[in-house]
């Protein structure tokens, strides 16, 4: 037999042996999308849960739960003016989570950015009353020098409680300031650039929450 009479029979033997290869490869990633499809149904709920907990556990670090009744994660509002993003250290819109006991407005949590840190952003979580009182503030996320900056987190020291039930008006607004700057609050000894941010990202959220009023709640 002849070269020319072979060449198609190897020709379709590899043809079938790629088709095969392919078939069992196309088959292969078909059954792991559908493994990956039914672990995600049956643990994203579980997840999501999780992280929706951990998120009302920080909100309740700053307004505790027994101040509202509603769920605060559905019960949002966006922030988008460029002033007012400024003013909060955001570049993003930030969203204002409410708190309500029955219709009745009891709070707002938000984040504030200090950008002016002494190792970059400080992230801070705000909790506010209606009238402009702060219920609770927490840092969220620093860079700041161990064993210095990082005493503004409560696990480190309760600097940071020094927030509370305070508000801002005009007759006071020079108070908010570390004490080294003239103001009430301490600053911590090797670090005063840490506390002096903090108290300055919270200052103007509570401008921000004087300025908006009732609006925050519409």
């Amino acid at each position: 037999m002849s070269q020319k009479s072979q060449k198609p029979m190897f020709n379709s033997a590899l043809f079938r042996a790629m088709g095969n290869s392919a078939g069992k490869l196309s088959a292969f990633v078909v059954i792991c999308i559908i493994l990956l499809l039914g672990v995600r149904a049956l643990t994203g709920p579980k997840i999501d849960a999780a992280e929706r907990q951990n998120l009302l556990d920080r909100f309740n670090e700053v307004l505790p739960a027994e101040y509202y009744d509603n769920d605060p994660l559905a019960d949002t509002k966006l922030l988008k003016d460029p002033k007012i993003l400024a003013r909060l250290g955001a570049k993003e819109p930030v969203t204002v989570y409410r708190a309500r006991k029955g219709i009745e407005p009891t709070g707002a949590i938000f984040q504030a950015i200090a950008p002016n840190g002494y190792s970059g952003n400080i992230y801070i979580l705000i909790g506010i009353f209606p009238d402009g009182q702060v219920s609770g503030v927490r840092v969220l996320k620093h860079a700041e020098t161990p064993g210095l900056g990082d005493k503004i987190e409560l696990q480190k020291h309760d600097w940071i409680l020094s927030f509370d039930r305070r508000i801002l008006t005009p007759g006071n607004q020079y108070d908010w300031a570390v004490k080294k700057d003239g103001g009430d609050f301490d600053q911590f000894t090797g670090a005063t650039i840490t506390p002096r941010a903090v108290v300055g990202a919270v200052k103007h959220a509570l401008e921000v929450v004087n300025e908006l009023g009732d609006k925050l709640y519409d």
